[in-house]
């Protein structure tokens, strides 16, 4: 699975550069969450902009990321959904309550700030 990975101080952005998150890549990217997370990326960024279509698999494998990033210790943000398909996938899998999917990159990346911020002043009080 070709991909790239943007690590900042404060977040990681992971770009699958696939058109298809599906069963043949899926556990490629697992592996990946589990080095990033091993190596204590504290929020990723899942950008999705590249890809097309999400099958079962590929959605297990971005609810992996989810469960290595949730709260309270991190976050997981899914960002560059394009596709309708891929956010039909989601409604339909009753995930758009659980999952954060903010639209675009600078959102998202603005987002990480921001809770950032937010945790430190709930560590202050």
């Amino acid at each position: 699975m070709k991909y790239s990975v943007d690590k900042q101080e404060k977040y990681t952005v992971f770009t699958p550069q696939v058109e298809r998150l599906n069963l043949l890549v899926a556990p490629n990217l697992k592996t990946e969450f589990y080095k990033l997370h091993s190596e204590e990326a504290t929020h990723l960024i899942l950008d999705l902009g590249q890809v097309k279509f999400v099958d079962s698999s590929g959605l297990s494998a971005i609810l992996t990321g989810y469960r290595l990033w949730k709260e309270p210790a991190g976050s997981f943000i899914l960002t560059g959904i394009n596709e309708p398909n891929i956010q039909k996938l989601i409604e339909i899998s009753q995930l758009t309550d659980t999952l954060t999917i903010i639209p675009t990159l600078d959102e998202s990346i603005e987002y990480v700030f921001l809770n950032h911020i937010e945790r430190q002043l709930r560590n202050e009080e």
